[in-house]
């Protein structure tokens, strides 16, 4: 589109940073055994042990997924000959992050069963979150103030808008990890503090503007 008169292009950014919103962690349940089926009904229990536990957690879940199941021979350095069977089972939870010491609570839980690791938590934002939106207006604010910026360095002024696109990189939730290995039959558990990390959302536009004629000299 042909355009009369001066035109200015400016890139437009906007750096936030937020709560987390969510937070991920692993359970993986074990099994070992000389006998395939003596390792295959250990895993099933511990891992419906585990299942109960998030039964019972409430509406802190928002969503769990079993996702790794593993069953392995372990055989000796010569030879074939099957020596013992290994099992595992992984589910991925997903909480809404509301009350961190309910969740530090549940994950203490899930790490006190026997032959149980915990791993995590991974801090995220929703998909949707209004961060994300807020973070792109933000983005066109700052586009339109440099904008008028140089062009009030010009003696002239912003008139329109030709073109607007998205040139924001994508957000990368941020985490920290730590594991716990559970033995079962141990007394109260300890009390876990944690502190979630700040999520960073980063948003970028190009624009185009018009201005009026600018007063040089």
């Amino acid at each position: 589109m042909a355009v009369d008169g001066p035109v200015v292009q400016v890139r437009g950014e906007a750096y936030r940073e937020v709560p987390p919103e969510l937070a991920r962690f692993a359970v993986t349940a074990t099994a070992r055994d000389r006998d395939r089926e003596a390792t295959l009904t250990r895993l099933a229990e511990r891992a419906a042990a585990v299942r109960v536990l998030l039964d019972g957690s409430g509406p802190v879940v928002a969503r769990r997924e079993t996702g790794d199941l593993r069953v392995r021979p372990e055989t000796r350095r010569s030879g074939e000959r099957v020596v013992a069977w290994h099992g595992s089972v992984t589910t991925t939870v997903t909480v809404t992050v509301t009350d961190f010491t309910a969740l530090g609570e549940l994950m203490l839980r899930l790490a006190d069963q026997d032959q149980v690791e915990v791993a995590g938590p991974w801090w995220e934002l929703r998909p949707d979150s209004p961060a994300h939106r807020e973070a792109r207006h933000a983005a066109i604010g700052d586009a339109l103030l440099r904008a008028r910026e140089y062009a009030e360095a010009l003696g002239a002024r912003v008139t329109a808008l030709i073109e607007l696109a998205d040139a924001g990189p994508a957000e990368r939730p941020m985490f920290a990890r730590a594991a716990f290995g559970g033995a079962g039959g141990g007394g109260g558990a300890p009390e876990l503090e944690l502190d979630p990390q700040p999520q960073t959302v980063q948003a970028a536009v190009q624009a185009r503007f018009t201005i009026s004629d600018p007063v040089l000299g």
